[in-house]
């Protein structure tokens, strides 16, 4: 599925389009893990965050040998596992080190329903979006128990309402708003955010160049240096490949 304004408004399908196939182990052997690199006095790898050109935002040393991109969403339970299980081990390991970077690029596999997360998610300043999307990650079961009754009601009322006024109505009918003023986004900017057809044009264009890139079309997908992880979908399929890069976890 190509990634478009009208495709983002087609209807949820129970969460489809999370990648369930079980990780690929193909017997990668472990590169000789890269050296740690120091980060700029005062500062460290894992508080160094910063947006990139294709609307990821990335955590970790900018020149680090071994470069993680996630396309996930954050209504996908096996984001969320992921999130659980390899994101720490990230963190506390390879990314503190400066050998690895990780970057989170959002992926709307779910249409309408990932638009209010996203808009909110990257409506944060950069220092605090991995602490948010942490949150939302853990928090998505919660989130989303009332995913079919919301769809009914804004089918209903929301018949040919823009993504804009349908990632509000997806946002106020889950709690999302509740949830970020809860975690310090004014409710005045967060609809802010939901309301930017920019943010919704920019969704669109890079979930497209992902497609036309990577062939992504389900997540998490993953690419290691830029070239896309087959068959991989959790931490434990990752870890090997990371390793043949010379991640050294």
């Amino acid at each position: 599925m190509r990634l478009t304004l009208a495709a983002l408004l087609l209807p949820v399908a129970a969460l489809a389009g999370c990648n369930s196939n079980t990780a690929a182990t193909n017997g990668s052997t472990p590169a000789p893990a890269a050296s740690a690199a120091a980060a700029p006095a005062g500062s460290n790898w894992v508080d160094t965050v910063a947006r990139t050109p294709e609307g990821g935002v990335r955590m970790g040393n900018p020149d680090a040998p071994v470069k993680l991109v996630e396309y996930g969403s954050r209504a996908c339970p096996y984001c969320a596992k992921f999130d659980a299980e390899g994101f720490p081990a990230l963190k506390a390991g390879p990314i503190a080190k400066g050998t690895v970077s990780y970057e989170f690029r959002e992926y709307p596999v779910h249409g309408s329903l990932d638009l209010a997360p996203i808009l909110l998610g990257k409506c944060v300043d950069d220092s605090i979006f991995f602490p948010m999307l942490d949150q939302m990650m853990q928090n998505q079961q919660t989130l989303l128990a009332n995913v079919e009754t919301a769809q009914r009601e804004i089918a209903q009322t929301l018949p040919n309402g823009t993504p804009n006024q349908i990632a509000t109505a997806w946002a106020e009918k889950l709690g999302y708003i509740d949830f970020v003023k809860q975690r310090g986004l004014p409710e005045a900017k967060a609809r802010a955010c939901l309301a930017d057809k920019g943010g919704v044009d920019a969704l669109a264009k890079n979930a497209a160049a992902a497609e036309q890139s990577y062939n992504v079309a389900g997540t998490p997908t993953f690419l290691i240096n830029n070239k896309p992880v087959a068959g991989v979908n959790d931490w434990a399929g990752l870890k090997p490949q990371l390793n043949a890069a010379g991640a050294g976890i």
